[in-house]
């Protein structure tokens, strides 16, 4: 192609990007020749190698540097050197001199996508990405995520500690309704230590569950956020925002070209890579965090229900005494034994919906996640793996390291490379824990059911169909056990299923130890036994 012409291609272009060199076949050291030789200036290339000095990128305003198409190489002793896409505009040289402070400015020409790209490089972007989408930026967002998945962690602790108190106080309720049924048969006689010895420690145990339970019972009123992640692999960013009422975050509008720049992955410099494995693992950080959430929703709901037990435990110990033996002053104790019951039995099982709902919309999202691809299947397409059709230059296929490259800049992307798959996994076993969680959420229901069903039973079966009344109460109870055992089994056997699938607990675990200057078959392993850990 004729120089002018060219020329007048390149500087009367609407839109450059590397693109439009491609679609009109212009080889691109062509392109910057002819710059060089119609400025009579050098040119310069996108290199990830150069890099400014942190003061003085501190001082750029980067997003004007975009619009105008310019960056600094170098700035001392009051003179610069730029890289730019218009050294002829002498109202932007002016604007570059009061910026870096400098009188004498030595020109680079360069085109647009270059000094985009380099922009990018010291924002720790890739092109037409947005601010948040930087590795730091992202790397502060995870950590706010773990901080969330360690408070949810200690509230499930605690949750769990109630949980304990309450067992506590279903044993007590046990010894207690024993020595009570005994002193109100057999009265005080020579047994009578022993019934009051049985007495005391249920009350002791119910005293002692209430002192676990009580200080743990506002956090089964916390309100849990749940999130709703969709990782859209590279094509979004997560943003984080903080005011008044607190830290919270967001997903960005499309990101243009996001899609393709992904897409061409063989073709992306090392640090290019690193930043959308650096998106991969933030939205991988997210799911984990809102599979914590549910767990901490269903461990709620675990709580209130156990709660509901202990109230039926109580209800069931007052109706059966208050029916068998006639009024008196025990009467007082029988019916406060029920007024407290109903109140517990109330107060749990309202958490009986909200964990139902959580269930339920936790089956789904994990459904969806398990068919979403995976970076796994991004970088080890499973028909690449087993002798399928040759990968086209722009998709992913294993890394592997020749004697000419250097193990340090493939060190680093390798490193980061097996930090995103690592974290893969780890969300894996997070989906697994989630469906374990359903499963013992399942199996709280059947424990309810069992207990409500049990009382109703019992109280039908020993009194018999004598009052129409209690016989319809009864069996109100025995319909709500049933009702509560069915969906409880609903939600086990597919969690339980599930679980089956992943058995990720072994009696020995090989780990490698990445030598990314090596092959992988030369890698070192390291075995931990049981016994070890």
């Amino acid at each position: 192609m004729q120089p002018t012409k060219l020329i007048c291609i390149l500087t009367q272009a609407a839109r450059f990007e590397e693109s439009f060199l491609r679609e009109r076949r212009i080889p691109k050291h062509e392109a910057l020749q002819c710059l060089s030789q119609h400025y009579g200036l050098p040119f310069v290339e996108y290199d990830e190698k150069r890099v400014i000095p942190e003061t003085l990128l501190r001082k750029l305003p980067l997003d004007q540097l975009k619009r105008d198409l310019w960056f600094p190489l170098s700035c001392r002793n009051g003179a610069a050197t730029v890289m730019i896409w218009k050294p002829g505009d002498l109202e932007l040289l002016q604007t570059i001199r009061d910026i870096l402070n400098v009188e004498t400015l030595h020109l680079l020409v360069a085109l647009p996508f270059d000094i985009l790209a380099t922009i990018a490089h010291h924002q720790d972007l890739n092109p037409g990405f947005p601010v948040s989408a930087g590795r730091t930026v992202l790397a502060r967002l995870r950590t706010w995520f773990a901080g969330q998945r360690e408070t949810l962690s200690r509230y499930r602790t605690l949750l769990a500690k109630g949980r304990t108190g309450l067992a506590f106080i279903r044993t007590g309720i046990s010894f207690v309704s024993i020595a009570l049924v005994l002193l109100r048969i057999f009265g005080f006689g020579y047994l009578s230590l022993a019934e009051v010895l049985l007495l005391v420690s249920g009350l002791v145990m119910i005293y002692d569950g209430f002192l676990w339970y009580l200080p743990i019972r506002h956090l089964g009123r916390k309100t849990v956020e749940v999130l709703e992640p969709e990782p859209t692999f590279g094509t979004t960013v997560l943003e984080q925002t903080q005011d008044a009422s607190g830290v919270s975050y967001r997903r960005s509008d499309p990101i243009a070209g996001a899609g393709e720049l992904r897409n061409r992955w063989n073709r992306l410099s090392p640090v290019q890579r690193r930043r959308f494995l650096a998106i991969d693992r933030t939205d991988l950080a997210e799911e984990r965090t809102a599979l914590a959430g549910y767990r901490t929703i269903m461990a709620q709901t675990r709580t209130g229900l156990a709660f509901t037990r202990t109230g039926i435990a109580f209800s069931g110990l007052g109706i059966g005494l208050l029916r068998q033996y006639h009024t008196g002053w025990w009467t007082i104790l029988d019916g406060l034994l029920i007024f407290c019951g109903v109140l517990m039995t109330a107060e749990g099982f309202q958490y009986y919906l909200p964990g139902r709902q959580i269930i339920k919309y936790t089956s789904i999202g994990i459904s969806k996640a398990n068919r979403r691809q995976s970076i796994w299947d991004f970088m080890f397409p499973p028909n690449y793996r087993f002798g399928g059709q040759t990968p086209p230059n722009d998709r992913p296929f294993p890394l592997r390291l020749a004697d000419d490259h250097a193990p340090g800049i493939w060190g680093t992307t390798g490193l980061a490379l097996e930090r995103t798959l690592i974290a893969d996994r780890r969300t894996i076993k997070a989906r697994v824990r989630t469906m374990m969680a359903q499963s013992r959420t399942g199996l709280a229901f059947i424990r309810t059911g069992t207990s409500i069903l049990s009382v109703g039973m019992g109280l039908q079966v020993f009194f018999g169909f004598g009052n129409v009344i209690w016989s319809c109460f009864n069996l109100l109870l025995v319909a709500a056990g049933v009702i509560l055992l069915v969906d409880g089994t609903w939600w086990f056997f597919p969690a339980e299923k599930v679980r089956k699938q992943f058995p990720y607990c072994y009696a020995d675990i090989e780990i490698a130890i990445p030598d990314y200057g090596t092959l992988s078959s030369d890698w070192p392993t390291v075995v931990f036994s049981h016994e070890d850990i």
